[in-house]
């Protein structure tokens, strides 16, 4: 079996191929410059969409991303609730979601604080409020005591594809951690990021949730990076994207001596997809500012602003009136009048081969 690279002698003096790395460092830190540049030219309202979009996928996408599932209206209630950015159709979100969407909040929004052990066990707590994993009883808000294995496959026939640093050295190697992490050495802070998301994840020092801290610590060293607690692309829905690609990189630098090429080389490329992603996303929110913009002395009810927001956002399925009726809480007649209101004022059309039932889109 071959040796973790924890297990040689000064294994955090972390190496790299700069020659790899640059070309890529080059283009992440342009495209970020780009979209900071391109936010700051829209208004007030506009970006504070933009950043409640961003931090809602990303905490909907960091949790999928270990198969669990978000609502996304209540994440999105929670963080407009938090950031105090008037939204309307907020709904309650449950105390597991506040957990999430507070720590969350905390690495993005005070970047710059420094980044110690009873912050992590605070975001630990949040992250399970319940003292459980599902419905196993977790170690919560300290380090792990036990051993950690990442592991596959049938009883008896289990593949061990990860072991982290054995527990009694984990409050060690997390100081050694911290020390490095608070320490203002010359090292750009995007790539600065790629190195802690990959030197926590081998330390695994919780018992659960140690894949949505990484992520958070990226997020916030990301946004020391802009110095803007403000968020345009989300690392973690492009992560998901190429979530086999991750574990694939993971697991085969886990075996490096040191030399974190590969590791940096992909982080840096899903970051770049991360940016790229976000142009198009961008388009949208252009879009719908200028349509606010365009309608502002426009008549429209409360129930219409729903859901012509909806739509903008991107409304799964077909607009029928049952399903306005049904989301707007209201009967089927005041949704087809309301609809019919927006026809007649040239917001909303109805699609061509929908026949009876009519299908509706913005014009």
């Amino acid at each position: 079996m071959a040796k973790y690279i924890y297990e040689y002698k000064n294994w955090t003096q972390f190496t790299w191929q700069d020659k790899a790395v640059n070309a890529v460092f080059g283009e992440v830190r342009n495209a970020q410059g780009k979209i900071n540049g391109q936010m700051n030219a829209l208004g007030f309202s506009a970006k504070e969409e933009a950043t409640l979009s961003t931090l809602t996928l990303d905490v909907v996408k960091s949790s999928e991303i270990e198969g669990e599932l978000l609502n996304y209206d209540q994440v999105r209630s929670s963080i407009a609730r938090r950031l105090g950015i008037n939204t309307a159709g907020l709904v309650p979100s449950n105390r597991h979601i506040e957990g999430v969407v507070e720590m969350m909040l905390d690495a993005t929004q005070n970047y710059k604080k420094p980044l110690t052990q009873e912050r992590l066990f605070g975001w630990h707590a949040a992250l399970f409020p319940t003292g459980y994993s599902g419905p196993y009883k977790i170690e919560v808000a300290q380090y792990r005591t036990g051993k950690m294995q990442v592991v596959s496959g049938a009883m008896g026939k289990e593949k061990i594809h990860f072991e982290a640093v054995k527990p009694d050295l984990v409050k060690f190697e997390m100081d050694k951690f911290l020390t490095w992490f608070n320490s203002n050495e010359n090292i750009d802070q995007v790539l600065k990021a790629a190195i802690a998301h990959f030197w926590f994840i081998i330390i695994h020092p919780f018992d659960d949730g140690n894949g949505r801290i990484a992520r958070a610590i990226t997020d916030l060293l990301l946004a020391r990076a802009e110095d803007n607690g403000e968020r345009f692309y989300s690392m973690s829905s492009q992560i998901l994207i190429e979530r086999k690609q991750y574990y694939e990189v993971l697991q085969k630098v886990q075996h490096s001596s040191g030399d974190i090429t590969d590791w940096l080389s992909w982080f840096l490329f899903c970051l770049k997809n991360a940016l790229y992603e976000t142009e198009n996303t961008m388009l949208k929110i252009l879009n719908k500012a200028n349509f606010w913009r365009l309608h502002e002395h426009t008549p429209i009810n409360q129930r219409q602003r729903l859901m012509i927001n909806k739509l903008f956002d991107g409304f799964e399925g077909k607009l029928q009136t049952a399903k306005w009726a049904k989301i707007t809480k209201s009967s089927n007649d005041t949704a087809l009048r309301d609809i019919k209101d927006l026809v007649e004022k040239g917001i909303l059309k109805a699609e061509k081969q929908s026949g009876r039932n009519a299908n509706y889109e913005l014009v």
